[in-house]
């Protein structure tokens, strides 16, 4: 089972819990966005720029369109609400993640740049995680470490 498979909590009501929280936890900066198949939650945060970028489910997929059980097809307005309930479950995840995440950092279990890692961005616009994974998949496939960085002298 799905953490909140089964809400009523509409996805911009998530979204504005989201930005609540991180207001309460001393974001300074909160922006959301999103396409056809994917959104974006980022936020500044203890100087630094956090970005969650979320997969949606893709609405023409058979789980929508497709009943689970019989493969039956279903009505468009029952695929909308199926595929409706699946992004209400997304946005609800994402702000647990989110709040679990702060109140971690906030009760010293953790630190922030440690707990946000992967989605903190970097200079070029990517996030570490972006960044950093295919190093990791490398290193796993390779069975060694990648090489260091040369170190820049000092003049």
């Amino acid at each position: 089972m799905r953490y909140a498979e089964t809400t009523s909590v509409p996805a911009d009501r998530s979204r504005a819990e989201i930005e609540k929280v991180l207001a309460r936890y001393g974001a300074d900066q909160f922006l959301y966005g999103w396409d056809s198949d994917r959104a974006l939650v980022q936020f500044r945060a203890r100087g630094r720029l956090i970005r969650f970028l979320i997969e949606m489910p893709d609405k023409g997929g058979r789980e929508f369109t497709h009943t689970p059980s019989k493969g039956i097809r279903r009505s468009p307005e029952q695929a909308e609400a199926s595929w409706e309930q699946a992004t209400r479950q997304r946005w609800r995840a994402l702000a647990l993640v989110i709040k679990a995440k702060l109140e971690a950092v906030t009760s010293g279990i953790t630190e922030f740049d440690a707990e946000f890692l992967a989605h903190i961005v970097l200079p070029d616009g990517q996030t570490v995680g972006q960044w950093i994974l295919p190093q990791v998949e490398t290193a796993y496939l390779a069975g060694e470490m990648p090489q260091a960085l040369p170190m820049e002298t000092a003049t």
